[in-house]
């Protein structure tokens, strides 16, 4: 998929859940949401990849912070690097 492609989905996935759901998704920074998905892709396990994008967008949505988006990114993809360390792991 090309990046112009991607981004008219996203576009189209946005308006779609705005005009179905009522909610307004706002704008998403795309490359972070693709790098969280590859690094616990990578890390973890491929089905890692859309559980953690969820859980990133659904942590994202229940905070009041302005930059909630990164602040998950960045603490799933430590996560996602200590897991393939071995770390938190039983």
């Amino acid at each position: 998929m090309s990046h112009d492609q991607l981004s008219q989905w996203t576009t189209a996935a946005r308006r779609a859940l705005a005009t179905d759901l009522g909610v307004d998704v706002p704008d998403v920074d795309v490359q972070t949401l693709l790098d969280v998905a590859r690094d616990a892709a990578h890390a973890v396990d491929r089905p890692a990849a859309p559980i953690t994008t969820f859980l990133l967008g659904y942590a994202a949505a229940l905070s009041e912070d302005a930059d909630a988006v990164a602040r998950a990114a960045a603490t799933l993809q430590r996560l996602s690097g200590e897991w393939d360390l071995g770390l938190h792991r039983e």
